[in-house]
């Protein structure tokens, strides 16, 4: 009897347990009916059967090429190193770079292709370019009338939304939408929002089909099975990394060259706490870390509990440089555009406490939450 009800338990869990939106495949297999197919993917669109790209091929799906965004179709390429295009050594399929010269699909690239698939799995940070490269790619399926189907994925940092607004002076490929550093939704739901608010800046309507994870809500914890990206290879990295990554545009390092990127951050000439690192090259993770062979001194955030955006240790590690004398806004435009406004960076060289630079987003997230609301697929 302990054993029946034992397999009764272990059906009813594993028949809830959470789909992507890749393993649907009843929901989005007749849209590829008679289509020619463009994949965009990298390492993480995996299914319970594989990669996603293999898994559509063994379904007889005519898929022609493969997009690959910032970081490559395996996922082994530095933050900001170029990508060049390929071809995949498995199936001889095109590998087209979304992360060299080009960051939009051109109409001679698309015009052998009906229906564009995007599998990518995100972190629900505003600066995580994945986003970008799927606006960009929706924007070029718009212009050339292709179909465009998001297979969704859950956020690992849904439950939160926080941080400025990004204005419009201040667009990047770390931020092409006015929504803030957190947005607390799936690329799904933002496909929804891109679309339907215009922001694509297309005259045509684009074809968008969202399937949705299944059995999923935005109150669950969820760990990635792959990591993203070659410096967030953990759980820790991903909920550090909305607020660390400020720091990219000083002179700290967040520990690119170690084994525990995004989770620490430190410095040589300026002491910034007790822990100690050095960065070393490591290939296709960090070819040249900041303070490369250096010894750097800051803070081990490992087992830090704090997740969302916390800029005390930003502030901090500024009022400590202003001691020292040393210059901390290095790339003041680089900031700018990871914040999506001047005002974060002004407001913190002005000495405003952190409880005054938080209180001063919190009227436009209210108007964000409510401009989002019906663009969410998941409960909340």
């Amino acid at each position: 009897m302990r054993f029946l009800i034992f397999l009764l338990l272990f059906a009813s869990l594993y028949s809830h347990a959470i789909e992507v939106g890749a393993e649907r495949y009843g929901q989005y297999l007749p849209l590829l009916k008679n289509q020619r197919v463009a994949l965009v993917v990298n390492q993480t669109a995996q299914t319970l059967d594989g990669h996603l790209l293999d898994s559509l091929l063994e379904k007889g799906v005519n898929v022609r090429k493969v997009f690959a965004p910032e970081h490559g179709f395996r996922g082994d390429h530095d933050a900001g190193a170029k990508v060049d295009s390929s071809k995949d050594a498995k199936t001889g399929l095109p590998i087209i770079s979304l992360y060299g010269k080009s960051k939009k699909p051109s109409a001679e690239v698309l015009k052998d292709i009906d229906t564009i698939i995007f599998d990518i799995q995100d972190v629900g940070v505003r600066f995580y370019t994945y986003i970008s490269t799927m606006h960009y790619v929706m924007a070029a399926a718009a212009e050339q009338g292709i179909q465009f189907i998001v297979l969704d994925r859950p956020n690992p940092n849904i439950a939160y939304i926080d941080g400025p607004i990004l204005e419009p002076e201040f667009k990047s490929f770390v931020g092409m939408h006015p929504i803030p550093v957190l947005h607390g939704m799936t690329v799904g739901e933002l496909a929804n929002m891109i679309n339907a608010e215009g922001w694509l800046n297309v005259d045509k309507q684009l074809a968008l089909t969202v399937v949705p994870v299944a059995h999923y809500d935005a109150n669950m914890a969820y760990d990635l099975p792959i990591k993203p990206s070659p410096n967030l290879p953990n759980a820790q990295a991903i909920a550090l990394y909305p607020s660390l990554c400020f720091f990219e545009a000083t002179p700290v390092s967040v520990g690119r060259g170690t084994t525990i990127p995004f989770q620490v951050f430190g410095h040589d000439k300026v002491k910034l706490g007790g822990f100690s690192f050095m960065p070393k090259p490591i290939k296709g993770a960090a070819q040249n870390p900041k303070l490369n062979g250096k010894v750097a001194y800051g803070l081990n955030l490992t087992k830090q509990s704090t997740h969302g955006l916390n800029l005390k240790w930003f502030i901090h590690a500024y009022q400590a440089f202003a001691k020292s004398g040393r210059v901390f806004f290095k790339h003041e435009q680089f900031m700018d555009k990871l914040a999506g406004t001047d005002k974060l960076r002004i407001a913190i060289k002005n000495n405003m406490s952190y409880k005054q630079v938080k209180q001063s987003w919190q009227a436009d997230l209210s108007v964000f939450k409510q401009r989002r609301q019906p663009y969410l697929i998941y409960a909340r």
